[in-house]
């Protein structure tokens, strides 16, 4: 079943529930997903990667938006935003955590044979492909940084 598909039957169901937070952020993700098969190279269905990555800068986009609430002390406006980036997490695939994230990193820096902070982008493009849609690239930027700089 296609993200589209599945965002329309929780849309639905969050309808009948009346769970209104839920329905705007389902609404949200269903509206990107329009824009982006509507760009004018845009085909008619959006590839699974295509659609992580959609899932992805949403959740990315929700939460900085909530630190940008919650510095200005607009801590109901911040949680708004993080329960949105919530219910969009639900369909990302499941996250590394931080240990798996730092193992695949390290395991990135051997083979590729990094030795300082110049390989950074080799690391990074490598390290990037192979956990797309399974850890964001703040968390993978901050981890290649520190490992590289303790090689």
């Amino acid at each position: 079943m296609s993200l589209e598909n599945t965002i329309n039957q929780e849309i639905k169901n969050a309808m009948l529930a009346k769970k209104q937070a839920r329905l705007e952020a389902l609404r949200a993700v269903k509206a990107a997903i329009l824009l982006e098969k509507t760009k004018s190279t845009a085909v008619a269905e959006l590839s699974h990667e295509d659609e992580v990555k959609l899932l992805q800068r949403l959740v990315k986009q929700r939460k900085e938006s909530a630190e940008i609430y919650k510095n200005g002390g607009r801590q109901d406006l911040a949680d708004i935003e993080l329960d949105q980036a919530g219910v969009i997490e639900e369909f990302l695939p499941m996250q590394l955590d931080i240990s798996e994230v730092r193992t695949l990193v390290s395991q990135i820096i051997q083979q590729t044979g990094a030795q300082s902070m110049k390989d950074m982008g080799k690391v990074m493009g490598e390290a990037s492909r192979l956990m797309a849609g399974k850890s964001d690239n703040k968390t993978i930027s901050a981890i290649v940084k520190e490992l590289l700089a303790g090689v």
